[in-house]
């Protein structure tokens, strides 16, 4: 029952954003993110605590400053979930614009199919639905929601145009069958993850354990990996969805050194966006709270 009420609510609110102008929509998602700003202590100070811990040179209103952006940027996503539905190639144009897509193109032209490497940067949820809105359907690896009801209504949204939901619980085997079926799957590569899923690269100067899973099917398949990542660029007054270019993988012929390098590499790509757009990405996120042995506890 109590799933049930739970879906209803997120149902109601979610019709009641998607159908709002798109300035009041923000608008009150502004001011929930706030509530959640100063009602949500425990988050906040974890975000105080990552943004010490990785940009140890800004001031206390500098990180009070990014890390109110963070949230108004939250909110601003879930407006943009609840209004998916609506969008189409059409009516998107005007506010959405793609930057670099030739490199994926290039990539997927290959045949061997598409890592993107990406993470919880800008507008992560509209950046794949905007990726098949274009034509480009994709695979997204993803962690179903413990309420069937609501797991079920957001990978609807998220499927609408061709889109598909891998499982993280069959994360190796899914990834595997769709490179070499030449298809496109999107890795959020920026959370904290526990031996043996995850190796220690450095994210920040900071010892991090990383998914290392992308890294292993990209070397094992031959598959392409690019950045792509859907930001919010206040001066055009837009999103744009960027693509990097292809990485290019070290191949020494030691499986686990190569592994480490390439993933290595991916969080060198992560944390250069991150910086670029540092108000955007989740620092509320317990990113370091895995510790390599015998080192303690940061949080």
């Amino acid at each position: 029952m109590q799933q049930k009420i739970e879906y209803w609510l997120v149902l109601a609110v979610a019709r009641t954003l998607g159908r709002m102008p798109r300035a009041l929509a923000r608008l009150f998602a502004g001011v929930l993110a706030w509530a959640l700003y100063w009602g949500l202590s425990r988050l906040r100070h974890v975000g105080v605590r990552n943004l010490s811990l990785a940009m140890p040179q800004l001031s206390a209103n500098e990180r009070t400053r990014v890390l109110r952006g963070v949230y108004r940027h939250l909110g601003w996503q879930l407006v943009e979930f609840c209004r998916m539905p609506r969008y189409t190639a059409e009516n998107t144009q005007g506010w959405i614009r793609t930057e670099g897509v030739e490199y994926y193109v290039s990539a997927r032209d290959r045949g061997k199919g598409v890592l993107v490497l990406t993470g919880h940067l800008g507008a992560w949820e509209l950046s794949s639905f905007y990726h098949s809105l274009m034509g480009y359907p994709m695979g997204m690896v993803i962690r179903h929601l413990d309420n069937p009801w609501l797991d079920d209504f957001v990978n609807g949204i998220r499927c609408l145009h061709g889109n598909r939901v891998l499982s993280k619980d069959d994360f190796a085997r899914g990834l595997l069958t769709a490179m070499h079926a030449g298809e496109t799957v999107g890795i959020l590569m920026d959370t904290n993850m526990t031996p043996p899923q995850g190796v220690f690269v450095n994210f920040f100067s900071r010892p991090a354990c990383t998914a290392s899973g992308l890294a292993r099917v990209a070397l094992k398949t031959g598959a392409a990996v690019l950045p792509g990542f859907l930001l919010w660029e206040p001066a055009a007054g837009r999103y744009v969805l960027h693509f990097g270019p292809q990485l290019v993988l070290t191949r020494t012929g030691n499986p686990e050194s190569d592994i480490l390098a390439a993933t290595q590499q991916c969080n060198d790509v992560l944390e250069a966006w991150i910086r670029r757009y540092p108000d955007q990405w989740l620092w509320i996120h317990r990113r370091w709270k895995t510790r390599p042995p015998g080192e303690p506890r940061l949080y």
